[in-house]
């Protein structure tokens, strides 16, 4: 399957919603107290998975939106 610019561009917006989202998760988390220890390592495990996700949909967005713009391909 080759992908489009616009694939490409939704790659990238997912990716950035799971930043955004998550890093909102991360100061919500860090302002809570009294919770046991698993629910903190549990949620930790869960943000580090999502970011680098975001981290792998965000690269091969940025790469498929650039090999796009080289062989000019238009949607």
């Amino acid at each position: 399957m080759k992908l489009e610019r616009k694939h490409a561009l939704v790659l990238i917006g997912i990716a950035v919603w799971n930043v955004v989202t998550y890093v909102t998760f991360i100061k919500n988390l860090a302002g809570t107290e009294g919770r046991p220890t698993g629910y903190y390592v549990a949620h930790t495990v869960l943000i580090i998975v999502n970011l680098v996700i975001a981290a792998v949909l965000g690269t091969w967005g940025v790469r498929a939106y650039k090999a796009t713009r080289s062989t000019g391909v238009k949607v």
